[in-house]
């Protein structure tokens, strides 16, 4: 059939109602057709339905309707019943044949047709003022295949999006959708949406056995339908739920399905043969996160598609980072709050759109990351709480499903089919949109049974010990699947503990018994907050918080690290990064520059949050977004932001172009400390080293002041040195206390080495030197 533009769904009932009986469904052709043929001698009178069968027919508590509707011989010919409610009459028609059923009532029609053997034949139905001719749904046999159910049993299933969910197909050479749903609690399921004005009497469901797996087939409907499921629960109320497995959704605050097909012709073959060339741990790695909504309000992804590979690409940034692009009901929630987990949200587009934009970001030799949140979902009555009337993707035990922190619902880890439901997700993002990396959200509320608990408020493993063993077994086995499956994809940990083994491989058994978990890299939270305790206090006082920033060297090796400068850093009365520096605003954007000097030199991938590219002094807010304005050249700061924006451009270049800041980042090898000793000074310095033994000097002076001579230990074979970045470069918004070239080394014992030499540190400021 035509698709059709989606119409809004009907208004929720409300939980446990039973869904909302609109005055006649709507039908895929409002034509009255040609029939050629004429009538049989005679349709008989077919034996009716048990009372049993009839009652649960009605009521969508049948778990095999196929077996009560659609066409089978039996004793003086061939059966045929079928379920149309408010059609005044319906016939069987097929070539050289047109049989009038005959009315059973609540929409039952059925008769006993001459004929030996079951025809491909439609069904002529006519209401009142106008006629449809529909193949018969319950003709058609199952249209998922044995080893779809039995993958997914199994928990094996790593394409399950092509099973289960609402699928255009041709199925016994006819065109339709097959819609399927795991509900193994229901009594009866059935399939609503606008094609039949959200009443499904006339659309249930078969049950597939012990999967727990319902399915339906109907012909004639294409892309672009609203759907839910409407789902008899064992105590027989009804509920109408979103499908789990929906890949486009309505834009929120609507809520229904929508049937999709993908027609988005990828141009980004080069990208994807190129991106598993270099492993990320000793390539170039600079993120720049982003929250799509907000970064030019209004943007469809195509708009943006215009517009973020250029800016992205223009500053260096290697990749991009999506914050959650899920479907979700709250934008305030800012994505992490998924209900529609295979789902892009509609709010910009198509996934088709979104597509797009991933594609134009690959084309411009951008990585395309995005946030993925398996930790929790929303209790929404329209979602996945409770979906089939009891505690399905959520552990059945209340307080263990509960999630203290944000009302939420914690997944089953535990249970085979959510285990197999958030594996295929993770590989669907990176099969079916070429996604580069997940970052795996609140991976520590996974892993601890305590997590955020009060005593007596968990339960303990079978070892009696604190860990989650069902989330780490899905977090191995995630990891595993998505590195096999997908090459060049990288996984990254928001994990702020020190659980042993973030970024291990799974195979290899670490200390506490455990396998790793597998992930690439692990955001390094004890750094974020350590550093950015330290630039927070006024210089004078940092002396006596200099261990907060050599403290990460302690353990930079122990784990695969990115620095983040997170959304969340930003945002909640933290202060944006420029403003959380003390001082004058010359001060202020100073430490912002040396800071960011210090970040991008120091071991570990480097991620920003937009605005802070350019000293944005205003906390994020999803409403607006950054404050673009400040880079208006009409705007008299604008030469002070601009500046910072060049720095960070600056920042990357000069990053990408030199391995010794990035070839060996997993290697204690590729750093040395200068002086991490110099706490009355405020002053940081060290030796980054590529693979062939090239150097980098940073030097970080977080004081006021400017130091001359300030004499450094440095390797003897390199005679000569040359300035490559300096944070306080008027170019950059600085003052130019600069140090001219060449700075030669000299054979004056320093810092432990028998050769030094001599620079200019300037206040507040990063500089970094390379062999001239």
């Amino acid at each position: 059939m035509t698709a059709r533009r989606p119409r809004s769904a009907a208004p929720e009932p409300a939980l446990g109602a039973a869904p909302p009986g609109p005055a006649r469904p709507t039908r895929p052709a409002t034509t009255r057709p040609t029939l050629a043929g004429t009538p049989p001698a005679g349709t008989g009178r077919a034996a009716p339905l048990a009372a049993e069968d009839r009652g649960r027919l009605l009521a969508g508590a049948h778990h095999d309707p196929h077996a009560l509707l659609g066409a089978r011989p039996v004793a003086g010919g061939l059966l045929v019943r079928t379920l149309r409610p408010f059609a005044r009459a319906v016939s069987v028609v097929a070539p050289g044949l047109r049989a009038p059923l005959h009315s059973e009532g609540d929409g039952l029609f059925a008769g006993v047709l001459p004929l030996g053997k079951v025809p491909a034949y439609a069904l002529l139905v006519e209401y009142d003022d106008d006629a449809v001719t529909v193949p018969d749904a319950y003709r058609f046999l199952p249209a998922v295949g044995e080893l779809d159910l039995h993958l997914f049993a199994e928990g094996r299933h790593e394409q399950l999006w092509q099973a289960l969910g609402a699928r255009v197909m041709t199925h016994q050479g006819v065109s339709g959708t097959r819609f399927t749903v795991w509900a193994p609690n229901a009594r009866g399921v059935r399939v609503v949406g606008n094609f039949n004005h959200w009443d499904g009497t006339g659309s249930p469901m078969r049950s597939l056995g012990s999967s727990g797996v319902w399915e339906l087939f109907l012909p004639g409907l294409g892309e672009g339908e609203l759907y839910k499921f409407e789902i008899t629960r064992p105590d027989g109320s009804h509920t109408v739920r979103a499908d789990p497995m929906a890949r486009r959704t309505e834009c929120p605050p609507a809520t229904a399905s929508v049937v999709h097909a993908s027609h988005h012709a990828w141009q980004d073959a080069d990208w994807m043969a190129r991106r598993g060339e270099h492993p990320v741990h000793s390539a170039p790695f600079s993120v720049y996160e982003v929250h799509l909504a907000s970064w030019r309000p209004g943007l469809t992804y195509r708009q943006l598609a215009a517009q973020l590979p250029a800016y992205v690409k223009d500053l260096g940034f290697t990749h991009v980072e999506f914050m959650p692009v899920a479907e979700h009901p709250f934008g305030g929630s800012w994505g992490y709050q998924v209900t529609g987990f295979y789902a892009p949200t509609a709010r910009m587009g198509t996934p088709d759109d979104f597509k797009f934009l991933v594609d134009a970001l690959h084309r411009a030799g951008i990585g395309v990351l995005m946030d993925w949140v398996p930790a929790h979902f929303p209790r929404d009555a329209w979602a996945l709480a409770e979906f089939d009337g009891r505690p399905l993707y959520e552990p059945g035990d209340p307080a263990r499903a509960a999630h203290p922190d944000w009302g939420t619902l914690e997944f089953d880890y535990g249970r085979t089919e959510v285990r197999n439901f958030l594996v295929a997700n993770a590989v669907y993002w990176c099969e079916e949109f070429h996604i580069d990396g997940l970052r795996v959200d609140a991976v520590a509320s996974m892993l601890y049974l305590d997590y955020s608990r009060q005593e007596g408020g968990w339960t303990p493993n079978v070892h009696g010990g604190r860990e989650n063993l069902d989330a780490v077994a899905f977090l191995q086995e995630m990891n595993a699947t998505v590195y096999r499956r997908c090459p060049g994809v990288v996984t990254i940990a928001e994990e702020s503990t020190a659980w042993d083994g973030v970024t291990r491989a799974t195979h290899h058994v670490g200390p506490g018994g455990f396998g790793g978990l597998g992930f690439g890299l692990k955001w390094n939270m004890g750094w974020m907050h350590d550093s950015l305790g330290y630039v927070e206090k006024e210089p004078v006082h940092r002396k006596y918080h200099h261990g907060e920033m050599t403290f990460s060297m302690v353990y930079a090796y122990s784990e695969n690290y990115v620095l983040p400068i997170s959304h969340d850093e930003v945002v909640h009365g933290k202060q944006a990064l420029v403003s959380k520096m003390p001082g004058d605003w010359w001060q202020r954007r100073a430490t912002h520059r040396a800071y960011l000097g210090f970040m991008w030199a120091h071991p570990g991938k480097q991620l920003l949050f937009m605005g802070q590219e350019f000293a944005q002094g205003a906390e994020w807010a999803e409403q607006h977004g950054p404050d673009w304005w400040l880079l208006d050249p009409s705007y008299e700061a604008e030469p002070d932001h601009r500046g910072v924006r060049d720095l960070v451009r600056e920042l990357n270049h000069r990053y990408a172009a030199t391995p010794a800041l990035w070839e060996r980042d997993t290697d204690p090898a590729g750093f040395d400390w200068i002086d991490g000793d110099a706490s009355e000074d405020n002053v940081f310095s060290f030796l980054r080293y590529a693979a062939d033994g090239s150097p980098l000097i940073a030097l970080s002076n977080f004081s006021p002041v400017v130091r001359h001579a300030y004499r450094l230990g440095v390797p003897g074979d390199v005679p000569v040195w040359r300035e490559v970045l300096n944070t306080d470069d008027p170019r950059f918004g600085g003052g130019g206390v600069t140090n001219p070239d060449p700075l030669k080394t000299e054979p004056v014992a320093c810092n432990g080495r028998r050769t030094s030499i001599a620079v200019v540190l300037p206040p507040l400021a990063t500089v970094w030197l390379v062999p001239a």
